[in-house]
């Protein structure tokens, strides 16, 4: 049977779900429309998205969840995106004399 005509492998499909579900730096750099050399910086300085190594290579790769996370926990702590935080909203606060 030609090779085209083949069903395809079992292993094949978890395969694609893993390529979907990790990113590595450049792949995650596009994904938050950042560059690559910003991930890097990140990384190193403990800051941005969790990342980690994979493989016997050691390369560094991010979960496609754990960005969208870091995005929402992001837009979460911009007062521009949470009212509770817009210090606009607040009630104003009355100074308090103290008799002096």
């Amino acid at each position: 049977m030609p090779r085209s005509q083949r069903a395809p492998l079992a292993e094949s499909a978890p395969t694609g779900a893993a390529r979907t579900s990790f990113l590595n730096v450049k792949g995650a750099a596009e994904y938050l429309g950042l560059s690559s050399q910003t991930l890097y910086v990140w990384r190193h300085r403990r800051q941005g998205p969790p990342s980690f190594r994979m493989g016997p290579r050691g390369r560094v790769m991010y979960r496609r969840e754990a960005l969208d996370a870091w995005i929402h926990e992001q837009e979460c702590a911009d007062s521009r995106s949470n009212p509770a935080l817009d210090p606009l909203n607040a009630q104003p606060q009355r100074r308090v004399n103290s008799g002096a």
